[in-house]
């Protein structure tokens, strides 16, 4: 039987589809039913690598040497965005010129892949692109941009040109689509599906209490961790302020996973407190964080509350996946928490609201039982609405339809 094709273009380092992660399971799916899958993504700078292909038998990556984009300056990573278009656009000319796709997938960020995209899309096949922000509005949200300024308007364009581009754009939650219907009135309703970040579940690793004990981590407490980023966009001043409200309080354990921009501002918060009960790691590999979330209790998200678009971080998916009840502090535009309260997963917090969010904690303190009950149900919502499989037949489908 003929394979289907399929090109992938992102910003995130993909070196093996063998890798968990929620492109990379979403493209073992294609693979897992006939496609042969060509991935473009960035390899920066800072790995010291130059533009390399690998090949396997059903996928190949070509990873494009880049400016640094991510662990960065503002400047570097502005400038590494705008260029990374030009950049693709040229590997794929040199290495894929003659190939024809019946799939273009890609994602945002960035939305600045206007000419690899028209480029791939000249010679045929449906165009999906996987809505993973918003942006410049995120950014205008933050002040991190002039509402009506230079910038604004350029990237507002660009935008519009990359939407317009897509035949197809799925977005992360109700709330996400919502949001592109009631903004963006040059879309049509054909064109916009809730397609969510979605993973392939696996089995998971049995609890083992030495990973606890490696990290300093009390086994006999309730024990809740923040994993992901930590940048201005999570609104890391919450965290921080419900650090200070469970400050040595001997039934609870925080553990902080992850890097970005607020990391050290927050590593010395920390260290300035002298808490008892918050355990900050900057790095783990894959297999010894596996390890260490099956132990814990409870999974937090944090966003800014200046958010006016609805963010559906995720995180969420290794949580549920863990069977974790879940406290999401977040803005008024995100349906991540109502999600959880509708589904008894887990519990919303406006962030900044340090009593609900005492509430919350303190509700998992006195109920012990809760916290299998409600991971149980968080589980459930997993599987039946952010698997893999489930997002790979929403983009499939279209194909069959233009066949």
């Amino acid at each position: 039987m003929k394979k289907s094709k399929l090109i992938f273009l992102t910003l995130v380092r993909i070196d093996s589809l063998d890798e968990r992660g929620i492109y990379q399971d979403l493209l073992r799916q294609f693979v897992k039913n006939n496609y042969y899958v060509t991935i473009i993504c960035p390899i920066e700078r800072r790995f010291g690598e130059k533009t390399r292909i690998i090949r396997q038998e059903n996928y190949e990556i070509l990873q494009v040497r880049t400016l640094n984009i991510q662990k960065t300056s503002f400047i570097e990573k502005g400038l590494g965005t705008l260029l990374i278009e030009f950049q693709l656009f040229k590997a794929i000319r040199m290495f894929f010129k003659d190939q024809k796709y019946d799939v273009i997938l890609y994602s945002t960020p960035p939305i600045t892949l206007i000419k690899p995209i028209a480029y791939l899309k000249e010679k045929g096949g449906i165009t999906y692109l996987l809505l993973k922000d918003i942006f410049p509005q995120n950014a205008i949200d933050l002040n991190m941009m002039k509402s009506g300024g230079l910038l604004h308007r350029f990237f507002e364009k660009k935008e519009k040109e990359l939407y317009e581009l897509s035949d197809y754009i799925g977005c992360m939650s109700e709330a996400n689509k919502k949001f592109l219907e009631n903004h963006y009135n040059y879309l049509t309703d054909k064109k916009i599906e809730i397609n969510p970040n979605s993973i392939e579940l696996i089995d998971l690793p049995p609890k083992n209490h030495t990973v606890l004990e490696k990290n300093g981590i009390p086994k006999n407490t309730l024990k809740l961790i923040y994993s992901g980023n930590l940048g201005i966009p999570q609104g890391i001043s919450f965290l921080k302020d419900t650090l200070i409200e469970f400050k040595n309080n001997i039934n609870t354990f925080f553990i902080i996973v992850g890097g970005g921009t607020e990391e050290n501002s927050l590593r010395g918060f920390i260290e300035n407190e002298s808490f008892s009960n918050v355990k900050m790691i900057e790095n783990l590999p894959k297999t010894e964080f596996d390890e260490l979330i099956v132990n814990c209790d409870i999974g937090l998200i944090f966003l800014d509350k200046r958010f006016t678009i609805p963010n559906f971080p995720s995180r969420l998916l290794s949580y549920l996946e863990n069977k974790l009840p879940v406290i999401s502090a977040t803005d008024e535009s995100t349906d991540i928490g109502l999600i959880l309260e509708q589904t008894n997963s887990g519990k919303a917090v406006l962030s900044g609201n340090i009593s609900k969010m005492k509430e919350a904690v303190n509700y998992y303190i006195d109920c012990p039982e809760c916290l299998k009950n409600e991971g149980e149900n968080g589980y459930n919502l997993l599987k039946t609405n952010f698997t893999a499989d489930l997002s790979f037949n929403l983009i499939h489908q279209k194909v069959k339809i233009t066949d």
